[in-house]
């Protein structure tokens, strides 16, 4: 079985630029994006074999998530319940037979740290939330965590230290969300030392230098670790700043 993530940063922009040959071709039993950045019927965008599930952001042009999935759900939940995070789209969960699937888009902190305060609560709110579901099944969380958790998933750390994505307040708070929450991060638990960048800025070239960050996850409860086979993430494929990755579970 395997499931994509991808913050394809405007699904509308990204459908211009190959999203359909880039579906096809991942061919993925789920396919979660964040960042869709738009409203109900701004965009008729279906593929056989697929139901999809939406959830859209007040704000218009912001944020949203939505998953593709070829495997009827149990239930399809929008949001994590709490009235001040859940007018942004962030999250849709899917309750399978045996798991949960999770998909996220974590607050940006943004520049200045202006938000970091309030993304401080939704870490502890949207643990809270996972911990729930992981008391009934095993859960999967995939998504754009906003957040490189080690030196080595930024290429450069000693400056970026108090930027957003990269403050000690949001490092820590993914380290209880693996350590204390009960997840494993895929991609680093079978590749420890593998330099690879999931996002990379328009600005700078930063791209064609790869000056990344790698921001974007697969999160599995620890005991679904026996079924992890692979997890990759698909620097070749372009249509965002993110590129999609990627969960193999047997």
């Amino acid at each position: 079985m395997n499931l994509i993530s991808w913050n394809v940063n405007g699904l509308r922009a990204c459908a211009g630029k190959g999203f359909a040959d880039t579906f096809a071709a991942l061919d993925a039993d789920f396919f979660c994006l964040q960042e869709t950045k738009m409203q109900a019927g701004q965009l008729d965008l279906t593929f056989p074999g697929y139901q999809s599930y939406w959830n859209y952001a007040d704000k218009k042009g912001y944020s949203g998530t939505a998953i593709f999935t070829r495997h009827e759900p149990l239930a399809v939940t929008y949001g994590i319940g709490i009235d001040e995070h859940d007018h942004e789209g962030r999250v849709i969960t899917l309750e399978m037979p045996d798991f949960y699937l999770v998909t996220v888009y974590t607050p940006n902190s943004q520049d200045g740290l202006r938000r970091l305060d309030y993304r401080m609560q939704w870490e502890d709110d949207f643990l809270r939330y996972l911990q729930q579901l992981d008391s009934r099944k095993p859960v999967i969380v995939c998504g754009d965590l906003n957040v490189a958790h080690e030196e080595i998933d930024l290429k450069n750390p000693k400056t970026n230290r108090r930027n957003a994505g990269f403050t000690d307040e949001e490092r820590e708070k993914f380290s209880t969300l693996l350590y204390k929450g009960g997840f494993l991060d895929t991609f680093r638990t079978l590749y420890p030392d593998q330099v690879t960048y999931s996002w990379w800025s328009y600005r700078f070239q930063a791209r064609q230098k790869n000056a990344g960050w790698r921001i974007d996850y697969f999160l599995i409860s620890e005991r679904l670790r026996p079924r992890l086979a692979d997890a990759r993430i698909h620097t070749d494929i372009l249509g965002s700043d993110h590129c999609p990755v990627e969960l193999i579970l047997k």
